[in-house]
């Protein structure tokens, strides 16, 4: 064997202690991860009704993981998804017609998702978070603009939590989210923007 040859196989055993150090490092760095406690977070949405008023809703099973190291907003990273079949408005007519074919679609779409892509600082307190919801299957990119994260704090039971709030605004058109009808004055039943707001409450990972 030449020594050309005896040479990339001399350093082998360096190369790989290398890549063993650059894993370990990168480990040792991962963000923290934290899951989204269901029982106290909330998506709410509104939108208007007969141009002249707003009507409000939410759904209850929020989940997800956040990635976050309990410092720094640009380490944060969110995976979150929202039961559509959970939609509330308060009335069970208008609730079941959400759930339909008409609006979500919620037997052949039960889920709606976000993932983030990118965080963007707006001042203390505040960041911009872009990523990719998907509802009904068509995903858009947004942006949320989020008061947050909470101080750190443990509950009687020992768990560590953060909190955040966040809100944007879609089309609902985009979502392929049509329905409507006609008034004689020339405007429609329902607005085409939807107000999102998000109460987001989660517990550090043991």
């Amino acid at each position: 064997m030449s020594n050309t040859q005896r040479k990339p196989l001399a350093l082998l055993p360096q190369l790989l202690a290398a890549a063993i150090t650059v894993a370990s490092a990168s480990a040792a760095q991962a963000a923290p991860v934290w899951n989204i406690d269901s029982s106290h977070s909330d998506a709410g949405f509104s939108i208007k009704h007969l141009m002249i008023s707003n009507v409000k809703g939410s759904f209850t099973n929020v989940t997800g993981t956040v990635e976050y190291d309990g410092k720094d907003p640009s380490s944060i990273k969110v995976d979150a998804t929202i039961d559509t079949t959970t939609v509330n408005t308060g009335d069970k007519g208008r609730d079941e017609h959400l759930r339909g074919a008409d609006f979500f679609d919620a037997e052949k779409f039960p889920k709606m998702t976000f993932k983030s892509k990118k965080v963007k600082s707006l001042g203390k307190g505040k960041f911009a978070l872009t990523g990719d919801l998907t509802i009904k299957g068509i995903t858009k990119e947004v942006t949320l603009t989020v008061d947050g994260p909470s101080k750190e704090v443990k509950d009687p039971w020992g768990n560590t939590k953060i909190a955040a709030s966040a809100s944007t605004k879609i089309q609902r058109k985009d979502f392929n989210i049509t329905y409507n009808k006609a008034m004689d004055n020339g405007g429609t039943v329902i607005g085409d923007d939807v107000a999102i707001t998000l109460e987001i409450e989660a517990n550090k990972k043991q």
